[in-house]
């Protein structure tokens, strides 16, 4: 049941470039995986991983040579990583962060078709690359999520308990809440995040514009209010929804946030585990917003 309700919602609320802004080729000396129409960087490294259902997700690794942290970072839903490049170069740059970002199933040179439940399924296997192939622990970790990008950041903060951080960038409640303002979670809706946020352990910061055409502000404040572990929320006066990224206060503020999470991590440093970090396939038993139709 589920899954069918999660495909007939995936026609209201997932809009992917057509076509997608970038393509994946393998370089001929190295065999290592490019992106193909985009300026190469030396610090870049491209994935394509295999999720649980079979499908093939591109992911990026931004690395910076002095990284605090990793930003594990969920676009919105009407992008694709070929229109995030300059984005992700700017916040590895300011941030002093390594950034971690993949299109969804459907999206880019991703294989499959969009889903919320194919969108946990990516988050999971991108999460499982930091692990496997650079060594990245929970505690080193930032989740980011960009509007519908809030749902798998919600999603995997739930259940990972010593995560680092969670920023939710102008983020959703749940999906028909976008559409109307119902009282109760239903049970067609899509991406729960006002159930999710209470089983975050980590700090959040909120970041919301309060000219928001698409997603209420109101989402942003309840997301917070409902948030275990608060950061002062950054309120962008007069920001909407795709737009946040120019106002000088943003990048200011999660320049703050990560400075607080570095202090944060001297102070609290991880405990030593007896055995090796559970995947999150072992724990489990098995750019902007739009909606409306196609």
């Amino acid at each position: 049941m589920g899954n069918v309700t999660s495909n007939v919602a995936a026609k209201f609320a997932f809009f992917p470039p057509e076509p997608a802004t970038y393509g994946v080729t393998k370089d001929e000396e190295t065999g290592n995986l490019v992106f193909a129409g985009v300026s190469a960087d030396k610090n870049v490294e491209v994935h394509q991983l295999t999720t649980k259902p079979g499908n093939k997700v591109v992911a990026t690794f931004w690395k910076h040579p002095f990284a605090r942290f990793t930003l594990l970072y969920s676009h919105g839903n009407a992008a694709d990583l070929g229109q995030m490049v300059e984005l992700f170069i700017e916040l590895r740059a300011h941030l002093r962060v390594n950034i971690m970002s993949y299109d969804y199933s459907g999206y880019g040179a991703s294989t499959g078709k969009p889903s919320e439940f194919n969108t946990y399924y990516d988050i999971e296997a991108v999460y499982n690359c930091l692990r496997s192939v650079y060594d990245i622990k929970q505690e080193e970790i930032i989740l980011y999520g960009q509007s519908v990008g809030s749902g798998p950041t919600l999603h995997l903060a739930s259940r990972l308990k010593r995560l680092r951080g969670v920023v939710l960038h102008s983020a959703i409640l749940s999906g028909i809440r976008v559409l109307y303002p119902v009282k109760m979670t239903l049970w067609f809706d899509i991406f729960k995040n006002i159930d999710k946020i209470r089983h975050v352990n980590a700090q959040v910061l909120v970041i919301h514009g309060t000219n928001d055409e698409i997603v209420d502000l109101s989402h942003g404040k309840r997301l917070w209010e409902l948030a275990k572990e608060k950061y002062d929320p950054l309120w962008v006066k007069g920001g909407g929804h795709c737009n946040l990224e120019t106002y000088p206060e943003y990048i200011k503020h999660l320049k703050k946030f990560v400075n607080a999470m570095e202090k944060l991590s001297l102070t609290n440093p991880p405990t030593k585990q007896l055995t090796n970090e559970p995947s999150i396939t072992e724990i489990k038993h098995n750019r902007c917003l739009k909606f409306g139709k196609r």
